[in-house]
């Protein structure tokens, strides 16, 4: 029996390692990126990569989306085609991080075209990504959980938490925490360091502590040795902090620790040259608010 087919579309950072552990996983891959140079690297695991979002949707039974936004969701599957070449019976697994609004939008337009889709947005970054434990919180009906679900497996820990849009709104409560924290271990790392400690030994004296946790010990030894490279990019998160201000606008609600993580992060993307960097480079910004050199 031939293998079932996956196309993956959008293999930057994260699509990439996903797209590997599907095939590792016994799934058979195509991609597509928008650069395929970023793709070709891909074929090395037995990937097969397409010239056109068309071309890797076509025959395949499920179809994963990791692109930047909302927007660019939307531009692969309706505008480029995507959609119309997906075959019956297929499964759209939105695995960017979107609004909530545009991934019940999404749902719909595509349940008229009689294609299931589920919400399904990741966290734990690249790491995660290349281990294949991401936290993957979904977001539809039960039925098209449970056969996406032997996929999702591939790439980490699958949670169904709700209708169509749930899942995206998960990913933004997770965004919310984790700015807020990137913020707050900032300050304690500058807290130790100036008052004459280590950080590191701190991080070693929090392990097991309610303080305790990925982004202390991850994001935490970034700041303080000054690697910023990109597991999760500024500009992007920046982008899901105006996505959660946005469902929070709707829910009427207001979120003062989010709303001040927004102007920090604005501030290091447009003003001080951060977007491309990791988001722990917020340490930059606090760096630059107390006048102190990087």
């Amino acid at each position: 029996m031939a293998a079932t087919c996956v196309a993956v579309l959008g293999t930057g950072l994260m699509g990439g390692p996903m797209a590997r552990n599907l095939a590792k996983a016994g799934y058979s891959v195509r991609a597509w990126n928008r650069s395929r140079a970023k793709a070709e690297p891909l074929a090395a695991s037995g990937i097969a990569v397409c010239d056109n979002p068309v071309e890797a949707v076509t025959g395949a039974q499920f179809v994963i989306t990791m692109l930047t936004d909302g927007a660019a969701v939307a531009d692969v599957l309706f505008a480029q085609g995507a959609a119309n070449a997906m075959q019956e019976g297929a499964i759209l697994i939105d695995m960017s991080s979107i609004r909530p609004d545009q991934a019940r939008d999404h749902h719909s337009r595509l349940a008229q075209m009689g294609i299931a889709q589920i919400d399904a947005p990741v966290s734990g970054g690249t790491r995660a990504a290349e281990a294949g434990t991401l936290a993957i919180m979904a977001g539809g009906d039960a039925d098209t959980f449970a056969l996406a679900k032997p996929v999702l497996e591939a790439m980490g820990r699958p949670v169904l938490v709700g209708p169509s849009g749930l899942g995206q709104l998960a990913k933004l409560a997770n965004q919310a925490i984790v700015a807020t924290m990137i913020g707050v271990v900032g300050e304690a790392m500058l807290l130790m360091e100036k008052g004459g400690g280590d950080p590191a030994k701190l991080r070693e004296a929090l392990k097991g502590g309610f303080a305790d946790g990925i982004i202390l010990q991850q994001h935490g030894e970034r700041m303080t040795t000054g690697n910023f490279a990109p597991g999760g990019r500024s500009i992007v998160q920046l982008k899901d902090i105006d996505n959660i201000l946005a469902a929070a606008g709707e829910l009427d609600l207001t979120l003062p620790l989010t709303e001040m993580q927004r102007e920090r992060f604005h501030r290091l993307c447009h003003e001080l040259g951060g977007s491309e960097l990791d988001h722990s480079a917020l340490y930059l910004e606090l760096l630059d608010r107390n006048g102190i050199k990087a």
